[in-house]
């Protein structure tokens, strides 16, 4: 469908924010957002707040990034975030399709079987240009977000561990393992599921035992003449201890996720080198001298669980440390990388805009929901999995079709769109919607409008007059930040309003 009479699209304002420098005597670091925690989440917030101009600090207690991948799923909402952020293009070139999935049966688990696929394919459309999951591994993913960071000036204080944070009316003194502070006007904490900082909010983690037998998960390299290939994603179930599945990573030669059950509840997964071996060894084709490399194990219950709150006073939860997840789906990575897109904005929006602070409540309303709902996909596609029934995921899992209708950001409805939608892409004479909403700016639409769209200034609404589109239908439609409808309606009226709300008003 084309869009007819686009003006040519205004480039993306990006600030580089100034890096906050840990001190190495006794005076206190002082910033805007201090961020705990280097995983995706932790991040993709330092990424949307450096774009911003927001003066943050990450730190991480470990030496480096986390060097294995309990996630390898980028969802085509998650893509479209990076779209936004401008790495959708360097994540693809790291990625690939899901491979199909791969049986090996016969007694000793070295006869080929059947192939299928767990992934329902689909192809690209002009409002959803990226269809499909993208397998990635966590920690190649992780590298190309801190590459990013660093390009926009950012940076990590790895081996700076939080031990303790105090709030008060105006910030939060945080304190270093090292007898150093910290002092921020807002803490983020995304330091994962078994969170230090949640636990000392004394805010409750209420879940539920997916399932009780243990799992193993590591990432390895196997020799050239293992019987595996990066064409398939290889499964083994003949074994009474328990299945076993590799599946190939992209960007290294003969690179493989592990991911096996324990029949046993009682079991004790190994995750020594010399335990990841005897194990790959018992349950697939390939033997112990076959397996070059054992780079990272861990083990793990599958549960799901959901923090009671995602804010005390000027602390925020995201992430693991909000949510838990079983790895069914991939939607626990792709749930926390959204939360901190969600976040970013707001704080922005508070710290640099004058919006009120209350702008960050909306960030618990919002997104915790969409956690609880995740949870439950992931929950019962890991249940029907154990079942042995279809498990093959379909559209639910792809996150295009989340939104936040009926929020407290959520304003007014018009043509084919209601507040709270996901802004659809589309066709334009000279590139595509989501050109222009790319940025840290809102977006007013104006398809096919009657009158002229209101005249803005500044930049921090970018307003474009746009032909007739049925993905939107005809009115005035103001995109957030994060890429969704934050109010909608047939001519003006009420716009102002919902401007000064979220401290986004500017007029000549």
């Amino acid at each position: 469908m084309e869009l007819n009479d686009v003006k040519e699209p205004v480039p993306a304002t990006v600030r580089k924010a100034p890096v906050t420098p840990l001190s190495t005597a006794g005076a206190a670091a002082t910033t805007d957002v201090l961020i705990v925690g280097a995983g995706p989440t932790g991040l993709t917030l330092a990424i949307d707040l450096a774009r911003r101009g927001v003066p943050a600090l990450l730190v991480e207690k470990a030496d480096r990034l986390f060097p294995g991948s309990r996630g390898k799923g980028i969802q085509p909402r998650t893509l479209e975030l990076l779209d936004d952020l401008g790495l959708a293009e360097t994540v693809l070139r790291a990625g690939r399709d899901y491979p199909r999935m791969r049986d090996w049966v016969g007694p000793d688990g070295t006869e080929r079987g059947r192939e299928w696929d767990v992934i329902e394919r689909a192809e690209p459309t002009e409002q959803e240009p990226y269809a499909n999951i993208l397998l990635v591994g966590q920690a190649r993913f992780q590298e190309l977000l801190y590459a990013h960071l660093k390009s926009l000036g950012g940076d990590v204080a790895f081996h700076t561990e939080v031990t303790a944070a105090d709030q008060d009316a105006d910030g939060v003194t945080a304190s270093l393992a090292d007898g150093r502070t910290v002092r921020a006007r807002y803490l983020v904490a995304g330091d994962g599921g078994r969170s230090g900082i949640r636990r000392a909010l004394g805010i409750a983690m209420e879940g539920e035992s997916v399932d009780p037998r243990p799992m193993l998960v590591a990432d390895l390299t196997v020799t050239d003449d293992a019987v595996v290939d990066d064409l398939n994603w290889h499964v083994w179930t003949h074994s009474s201890d328990g299945g076993a599945v590799l599946c190939p990573l992209p960007g290294e030669p003969n690179l493989f996720q592990l991911i096996a059950q324990y029949s046993d509840e009682n079991a004790v997964p190994d995750t020594g080198d010399a335990g990841v071996r005897k194990l790959v060894a018992a349950r697939t084709a390939i033997t112990e001298e076959q397996i070059a490399e054992v780079h990272w194990a861990s083990d793990f219950r599958p549960r799901a669980a959901l923090a009671d709150r995602y804010r005390e006073g000027r602390i925020f939860l995201a992430g693991d440390a909000a949510h838990i997840h079983s790895p069914a789906g991939g939607q626990g990575l792709n749930t926390s990388v959204q939360d901190a897109y969600n976040l970013g904005w707001k704080l922005a929006q508070v710290l640099r805009h004058g919006a009120p602070d209350t702008l960050l409540d909306t960030y618990e309303q919002e997104r915790r929901p969409i956690a609880a709902d995740m949870l439950g996909l992931s929950t019962r596609l890991h249940r029907t999995a154990i079942l042995g029934e279809n498990s093959q995921r379909g559209s639910e899992v792809r996150q295009l079709g989340l939104g936040y209708r009926g929020g407290p950001l959520s304003t007014g409805r018009a043509g084919a769109l209601e507040a709270g939608d996901r802004a659809p892409d589309g066709r334009l004479p000279g590139g595509r919607i989501f050109d222009l909403l790319r940025g840290p700016h809102f977006t007013l639409l104006a398809f096919d409008a009657p009158a002229p769209a209101p005249a803005l200034t500044g930049d921090r609404v970018r307003v474009h007059e746009l032909g007739a589109y049925e993905a939107y239908g005809r009115g005035l439609f103001l995109v957030r930040p994060d890429g969704y409808v934050g109010w909608a309606g047939e001519d003006a009226t009420g716009l102002d309003d919902y401007l000064a709300s979220i401290g986004a008003t500017e007029r000549p």
